[in-house]
């Protein structure tokens, strides 16, 4: 299968029934162009004897420094390119893949065009019966009416929140969504039509100060250039550079308060006595598990135990590396490392949650159901809040590197809206009177 893009060029081959490689290729004009500008870049701050900074002769530095710019040049177009092109057409093709695609090989070089290889692991189609059907029981909420006493608060407090903010710039907790440019010193895209879309929460440590230096107190709509580091940063560690990049301001969710609008939108709710009895899911909990989780584990469990199979050891040992990795940040992870059964635990953690991934994507490909930018907002606005968080299956991927807060595709936080959505739309079934 062969999918094409101005400039970009996707082709899926099945090797075998659990394997698919995945070739992108970026023509070699977009390549050469970036070339270009990461060789100007260098010019102006490699310094060589004889010549002075910024004057250093282009041919020099092709010969001296070709081989870093060379890995800066994959690293920028995976990120630019690569990550969201890819994503996005695993999921417009109903590619059946398990985990995450695995890079294996990149070459990129000045004159040619780019090629990017992947394997994906692939799972054979589940036969899907009458889900919507099956008999669910879902788990009660605890009567205490203290319960809705705090619903009744939390809505007040963000409400009288919501009143408050009449200020619609950004500001620190906020979620922006906006396009990025390459531009050239005439001010005109790299890449023409290319451009990357990008979400980023405005962080309050220290490390996040250049990120608020860049977006606090603008608003949606902006556009603006900068040459700042953050930005330099996320695209490129392998050299410095000094780009020139457009911003294009096209969202902001709001912190300050939490949006109940998006909250309705996202469970599809239509009286606020609806939205009551669903926010109770959050506040009713039994055995340290709120009723909304418990509804998504008592879900998943019955498709699974109706729709049985089997995944690969391989694909269990690598998931088995992410729930560990997971755990260790946890406080206790010490603790639980010397429980006799730790590693069965993890064993069977692993191989549920890489069955839950399979039974929701295949089973969001069978249902057509989709995602937008306006289904990131609404997951986003559920993380706005502690409690609220709970509402919560799939986390999106980690946006913190080394403590600060980092841009992360729209495409990539789209798969985990997709199964959050395909989620809800079962639990929406399985609990319908």
């Amino acid at each position: 299968m062969t999918q094409n893009k101005p400039n970009l060029r996707l082709e899926f081959e099945q090797i075998r029934p659990a394997l698919c490689k995945a070739s992108i290729a970026i023509d070699q004009k977009l390549v050469e162009r970036l070339y270009n500008e990461a060789i100007l870049s260098q010019q102006k701050t490699v310094c060589a004897h004889g010549f002075q900074q910024g004057s250093v002769p282009i041919q020099y530095i092709k010969q001296n420094f070709n081989v870093s710019i060379i890995e800066h040049l994959k690293e920028f177009l995976v990120h630019y390119f690569v990550i969201g092109f890819l994503n996005k057409e695993i999921r417009a093709q109903k590619i059946f893949a398990a985990g995450e695609p695995r890079l294996t090989d990149i070459d990129v070089s000045p004159g040619k065009e780019a090629r990017f290889h992947f394997d994906l692991t692939t799972f054979c189609p589940i036969e899907f019966q009458h889900w919507k059907y099956f008999p669910f029981k879902p788990p009660k909420r605890k009567r205490y009416k203290d319960l809705d006493r705090q619903v009744v608060s939390f809505v007040k407090e963000e409400k009288e929140l919501q009143k408050k903010c009449l200020d619609c710039s950004i500001s620190i907790g906020d979620w922006v969504c906006f396009d990025i440019d390459l531009v050239n010193k005439e001010n005109k895209p790299v890449f023409e039509m290319h451009q990357e879309n990008l979400w980023l929460r405005i962080g309050s440590e220290a490390g996040d100060e250049e990120y608020q230096a860049l977006f606090l107190n603008r608003k949606a709509g902006e556009t603006f250039q900068t040459n700042d580091t953050c930005i330099q940063d996320y695209f490129s560690s392998q050299i410095d550079t000094h780009y020139t990049f457009s911003i294009t301001i096209k969202d902001v969710l709001h912190s300050k308060h939490f949006c109940f609008d998006q909250f309705k939108k996202h469970f599809k709710i239509k009286t606020n006595k609806e939205m009551m009895q669903r926010l109770v899911e959050v506040f009713s909990y039994r055995n340290d598990l709120s009723q909304r989780q418990m509804m998504i584990e008592e879900s998943l469990r019955l498709l699974l135990a109706r729709h049985p199979f089997s995944v690969p050891k391989y694909m269990v040992l690598r998931q088995e590396r992410q729930v560990i990795d997971a755990v260790k940040n946890n406080p206790d992870y010490h603790v639980y490392r010397m429980q006799k059964d730790f590693r069965e635990y993890v064993r069977q953690l692993a191989e549920k949650q890489i069955k839950e991934t399979i039974l929701l994507d295949q089973l969001a490909h069978k249902e057509n159901i989709v995602v937008s930018h306006d289904d990131i907002k609404q997951y986003l606005n559920l993380t706005n809040r502690p409690r609220m968080k709970d509402f919560i299956y799939f986390e999106h991927p980690e946006t913190k590197i080394d403590g600060r807060e980092m841009p992360i595709s729209a495409e990539l936080l789209k798969q985990s809206c997709l199964r959050e959505k395909t989620l809800n739309h079962i639990i929406y079934h399985l609990t319908k009177k």
